[in-house]
């Protein structure tokens, strides 16, 4: 990019950097860029929280039946189903959303996360539900590799992959050894083992597709990936017989957390508080304590109950009253640092394929923004925006701490697209990004058959629900439902039956 160039593209970021820290940055990347604006609490109090600092809880100043700690589609979809109750909601973001949070550029919606959902899924029909109607994505993934376009890369394309004939007789072959496996009969046999124990003789090729697609998807590589994760995603996109059943509107699943907010700020708006950062969550004999930071004030209010919908990193470190050997599990779920960049460009650079893998860059995957509604009568693209998923290896963490390190990251996607292929010699207009340090449970060997059914378990006052209750990855179905079982589990609770007796009826051992 030219330095004139510089001068007028804009360069906007945003998201939080660090556990449960709320931080909002936006600039303007020129060739002199001024001082990042910051806004919130930044690190200060997450920081404390996270190196063990106690604070000193005021006096309770208000009771509620429910206090719902984690604003993202889990805590939102938590206060829609309970949303009868006495509750209140707090999140640490000044925006609602989490994982799934919407943003718009000159009215067109693009995602900065969780991009699609599934038809059928817990969270498909709580869109329905609330008058949202997720359009078919109906095109399976193509891949750019070595310079070349090959639509759906695992069925027909395989014989179009820009490799030697061995290499794709390799492809094949690893298909059929993949597609012979059922996940679902021995599920903790695969689920302990990692991918490499399956990739072993096979050209390396095949691990880079797979090391594209497990760290955008559950966050790890195949060294660190669950045999029965990949056989589960493998069958639903590999066989012959398997229909995308993938839906989605602009905005991704942020979509169904920005209609939630909404319908849920008509009428409760005095319950629910953004930039409020929890910092404690004490679980008494009759009662559950919370205190947290908002307008730069501590508070303390009680509540019959909690739902704790923030990740378990997160809760571990906020909840007392967890086991020894229960934090030592919520503690073992490792999560993806995973910032996603939108390129917005004000003509058509890309609408060929809905989501696009492209091993061996800088970003695993980009989408169209607006594909679903882009055959719509009347629709006219007026901006192509696409965005790309880009995360990082855990050491890596530490640069999205930093506005320089922001700046390369966010660079070196748009330097990697440009080299795809020649049509994508463009520069946008403007280049987003959010940044998470800790978004997605990684679905490393072991972590859903063992670890998740141990770091998940009730306290006797709190439920714990979130993506990462659910597994085997993180999706907006398994936060979905991990809600849904806090509202049944909440109301047996509410009605007298012990914590043991609701836990037994959500489906969770005890």
């Amino acid at each position: 990019m030219t330095e004139s160039r510089r001068d007028f593209l804009r360069f906007v970021l945003a998201g939080s950097v660090a556990a449960g820290c709320p931080f909002d940055l936006k600039l303007l990347s020129a060739a002199e860029a001024p001082t990042p604006q910051l806004d919130g609490d930044h690190f200060e109090i997450c920081h404390k929280v996270r190196d063990g600092q106690k604070f000193i809880p005021p006096p309770v100043s208000k009771r509620y039946d429910i206090v719902i700690v984690g604003g993202g589609i889990a805590g939102l979809s938590s206060a829609y189903f309970l949303r009868e109750k006495n509750f209140l909601l707090l999140e640490k973001e000044p925006h609602w959303g989490g994982n799934a949070f919407k943003e718009e550029f000159q009215g067109q919606g693009f995602a900065t996360g969780s991009a699609y959902d599934f038809v059928g899924s817990e969270s498909n029909q709580l869109a329905k539900e609330i008058g949202l109607e997720q359009l078919p994505v109906n095109f399976a993934d193509p891949t750019i590799v070595n310079g070349k376009w090959v639509a759906d890369t695992w069925r027909s394309g395989i014989d179009e992959l820009p490799y030697p004939q061995k290499i794709r007789d390799a492809f094949k072959q690893f298909r059929k050894k993949m597609l012979a496996l059922d996940p679902e009969k021995h599920v903790k046999q695969y689920d302990s083992e990692p991918l490499t124990k399956y990739l072993q003789g096979f050209p390396p090729e095949i691990t880079h597709w797979w090391d594209a697609y497990g760290p955008s998807n559950w966050g790890a590589k195949s060294a660190d990936t669950s045999t029965y994760i990949a056989l589960q995603d493998f069958h639903d996109f590999a066989s012959e017989e398997a229909k995308d059943d993938r839906v989605t509107l602009p905005g991704g699943n942020g979509a169904i957390s920005e209609k939630l907010a909404a319908l849920l700020l008509e009428k409760y708006a005095a319950q629910m508080l953004t930039g409020a950062t929890t910092v404690a969550v004490e679980q008494l004999k009759n009662s559950v304590h919370v205190t947290y930071f908002h307008d730069g004030q501590l508070h303390t209010v009680s509540a019959r109950l909690a739902i704790m919908t923030a990740p378990k990193l997160i809760a571990s470190r906020i909840t007392s009253g967890i086991s020894p050997n229960q934090r030592d599990a919520m503690q073992a779920i490792r999560y993806a640092p995973y910032p996603v960049i939108n390129l917005i460009f004000d003509k058509p650079i890309y609408n060929r394929g809905y989501d696009t893998w492209c091993p061996n860059n800088t970003f695993t995957d980009f989408t169209v923004a607006d594909w679903t509604i882009r055959n719509q009568s009347g629709y006219k693209q007026k901006n192509n925006i696409l965005t790309f998923y880009t995360p990082l290896d855990e050491q890596d963490r530490h640069k999205q701490l930093t506005e320089d390190g922001c700046k390369k990251i966010a660079l070196n996607v748009l330097r990697d697209f440009k080299k795809l292929l020649p049509e994508f010699q463009a520069d946008p207009i403007e280049l987003h990004m959010y940044r998470r340090g800790h978004p997605m449970l990684m679905a490393t060997p072991g972590n859903y058959t063992k670890t998740i059914p141990e770091a998940r378990h009730p306290l006797d006052r709190v439920f714990f629900a979130n993506a990462d209750s659910e597994g085997p990855e993180s999706l907006a179905m398994g936060a979905v439902a991990s809600s849904q079982k806090a509202d049944n589990w909440v109301a047996q609770r509410l009605t007298g039956k012990t914590s043991a007796q609701a836990t037994r009826s959500v489906g969770y051992a005890v």
